[in-house]
């Protein structure tokens, strides 16, 4: 009798190519890739908080520069007192007594007098010190705002022919009067006066018309 051939250990492939009976071991389905999608998911939220800040900033920055524009705004006024009305800030009272009209020039000595590059507006104000330690009161730190919203610093030079000081220390319970002097364009209007006991106090607003 003739011999049997040994048995194969691989499979061969059926007619045609076809696999055997039983076909070929099962392959597991692939898993798609979720990350894409989760990524994709974070660029879409990301770039709607990212489009609704861009969006509220420009807003901000438009209403600031609407403002800018409109110079003193309406609001500003109204949170501001009225002069002579007492405003305090820090140890300070301050009260507007007087706004005197627009002159070209500032004292009678000749070697003091001061001519304005445009025109003087003269501001008279009081003084007290309602807290318990002396303070020292600086003419330099009072600022005038016009109803443009431009800013003013009072002009020293001009303030020597008004006042004995410039820079006075009072007591508590004290008081000083003062004369201001603002070198503005010519026509300019007066809008707000911002006063300050010292160089890094909040201030304290008076509406000038």
């Amino acid at each position: 009798m003739s011999s049997m051939p040994p048995p194969q250990d691989i499979q061969s492939p059926g007619p045609y190519g076809r696999p055997p009976y039983g076909g070929y071991p099962h392959r597991p389905p692939r898993q798609r890739r979720k990350w894409p999608w989760v990524l994709g998911g974070l660029f879409v939220v990301f770039v709607a908080v990212v489009g609704g800040c861009s969006a509220l900033f420009a807003g901000a920055a438009h209403d600031v520069a609407q403002e800018a524009n409109n110079g003193v705004s309406a609001r500003a006024i109204d949170n501001a007192a009225a002069a002579g009305t007492q405003v305090r800030d820090g140890k300070f009272a301050f009260t507007v007594t007087r706004i005197d009209p627009p002159t070209k020039s500032v004292g009678t000595n000749e070697f003091t007098k001061r001519d304005a590059q445009g025109e003087y507006i003269l501001v008279h104000v009081d003084i007290s010190n309602t807290g318990t330690q002396p303070q020292t009161y600086f003419a330099d730190n009072q600022k005038m705002i016009d109803n443009q919203g431009k800013v003013y610093s009072d002009d020293s030079t001009a303030e020597v022919n008004l006042n004995p000081n410039l820079a006075t220390t009072i007591n508590p319970g004290n008081h000083i009067s003062a004369i201001l002097a603002y070198d503005v364009p010519e026509g300019t209007t007066p809008g707000i006066m911002e006063f300050h006991d010292s160089a890094f106090s909040g201030g304290a607003k008076v509406a000038l018309h």
